[in-house]
């Protein structure tokens, strides 16, 4: 039985409602909205420059809206900082990697986790009682559960510049694991990756959705419609800003205007492998 302020499953988690974002003359978006359930992979489709990048940085913090309401669990965060947005339960990764090269990959994710750690100078200098218990379990859940999850135990103690795109890319995921959100934006996670790193990628974004230790809300952009098609319960389309259509994966693959406007195919499920 769901308590007050608890979310269910199909509960609206992300909100967002007449957002404009412009810079100089160029609308990167043009009143949009977008409502993301609990525990479903919404993703975010367009050609390039069509806005999607614009949204997950508006949504993180990174922008702010010059116009409309972003939500989050009913919570308004328009005028939020990052850090204070990731505090609440989101989650990020970036089209560009930002992974810190010169640290392992452990180090890398537990970044992720700091904003959970409660020591300070004074009693982590210690390393006593409580903080050394948080730093246990915090090493427990990376090794345990992180790690695990995206294969690369043999690598958490590789430096991060020194790796492959591919194994940087689960890096920078695990990152955004550490944070234990509720909702995480992939922004391009297939980007640049061979056809198996593809199908590992894709792999572990339905694990962290499905999987019951995770339970992760996914916001996806990306260009690989094969993936799209396949593992999201929703699509929204954006085109110069303006979203042409919004709907599940089949209502949008069969929609006219997007078929002509975006692939120029029979319908969205032709670029299937």
């Amino acid at each position: 039985m769901n308590t007050a302020g608890e979310e269910k499953e199909g509960d609206v988690l992300l909100k967002l409602e007449n957002i404009h974002m412009a810079f100089g003359k160029v609308a990167a978006l043009n009143g949009v909205d977008l409502e993301v359930k609990k525990g479903e992979i919404h993703s975010i489709i367009g050609p390039n420059g069509a806005g999607k990048t614009v949204m997950m940085n508006c949504i993180n913090g990174l922008y702010r809206p010059q116009q409309g309401n972003m939500y989050f669990k009913g919570q308004r965060i328009n005028n939020l900082a990052p850090h204070k947005i990731a505090a609440l339960g989101i989650g990020r990764t970036f089209q560009k990697l930002e992974l810190y090269g010169g640290m392992t990959v452990t180090e890398n994710i537990r970044m992720g986790s700091h904003i959970h750690l409660n020591a300070n100078i004074l009693n982590g200098s210690i390393y006593v009682g409580g903080v050394k218990e948080e730093e246990i379990e915090d090493r427990k859940f990376i090794e345990e559960e992180i790690i695990d999850l995206l294969e690369i135990e043999s690598i958490r103690d590789k430096v991060a510049h020194m790796l492959p795109y591919g194994s940087q890319k689960r890096v920078e995921l695990g990152r955004a694991l550490a944070l234990r959100p509720e909702v995480i934006l992939l922004d391009e996670p297939m980007a640049g990756l061979n056809l198996e790193e593809v199908e590992d990628m894709a792999r572990f974004i339905l694990d962290i959705n499905e999987e019951k230790r995770w339970k992760i809300t996914c916001v996806l952009v990306e260009h690989d419609m094969g993936v799209v098609m396949d593992i999201s319960h929703s699509v929204l389309v954006l085109d110069f800003g303006n979203i042409v259509a919004d709907g599940t994966p089949d209502e949008v693959g069969k929609n006219p205007q997007v078929v002509k406007a975006y692939l120029g195919e029979e319908d969205l499920y032709a670029t299937r492998r």
